[in-house]
C-alpha cells in the first residue's frame, strides 16, 4: 500500500528572498530593444506604377470605365485584362484579350483601351497587347461580374 499523507501544521512560513537589481547587473547584459529598430522605420510607399500605387490604380479605374458592348460588365471585371504594367517613365503596357476572336469590337476595343489609359494623368504613352492565349472563359470573371450577370 502507499504511504499515508502526513499533515504538518506550522505557525508561519518564511518569505522568499527578494531579487535585487544589483545582483542581476552582474550576470545579465541589457539586450537591445527589439522595438527600437521597428519604430524607427519609415513606412514603405508603393511606387506609383506598382500594384497598389496611385498611377497603377488610376489605370485600373480607367479600364473599369470601359464596358463590353454585348455584356453589361466592364472589361476589367469581365476578366479581359490579363496584365497591367506602368513604368516609372509613364509607359503603360496593357495585355488583354477579347471574349472571342470574332468579337464585333475586335478592331475598336484595343484602340479604346489605349485611348482611355493614355488619358490618365501621369501616363505618357500606352501599348496594348491583344493576345488569344490563354483563351478567355467565364471563370476569369470577378465575383462582381458574375453577380451582375446572375451567375452567382
Amino acid at each position: 500500500m502507499s504511504d499515508p499523507i502526513r499533515i504538518e501544521e506550522v505557525e508561519a512560513v518564511p518569505a522568499p528572498p527578494k531579487a535585487r537589481v544589483e545582483d542581476a547587473r552582474d550576470t545579465f547584459e541589457r539586450k537591445r530593444d527589439y522595438l527600437s529598430g521597428f519604430l524607427a522605420q519609415q513606412p514603405q510607399t508603393d511606387a506609383a506604377g506598382a500594384p497598389g500605387g496611385a498611377l497603377y490604380e488610376a489605370v485600373i479605374d480607367a479600364l473599369k470605365e470601359i464596358y463590353d458592348p454585348e455584356i453589361p460588365v466592364n472589361i476589367y471585371d469581365l476578366g479581359l485584362i490579363y496584365g497591367v504594367e506602368v513604368g516609372d517613365d509613364g509607359h503603360a503596357v496593357v495585355t488583354m484579350t477579347l471574349t472571342t476572336p470574332h468579337c464585333p469590337v475586335a478592331e475598336s476595343m484595343p484602340g479604346e483601351v489605349e485611348m482611355r489609359v493614355s488619358a490618365v494623368p501621369g501616363v505618357a504613352f500606352t501599348d496594348v497587347n491583344l493576345v488569344w492565349d490563354p483563351p478567355w472563359d467565364p471563370a476569369k470573371m470577378s465575383d462582381e461580374a458574375r453577380l451582375e450577370l446572375g451567375m452567382l
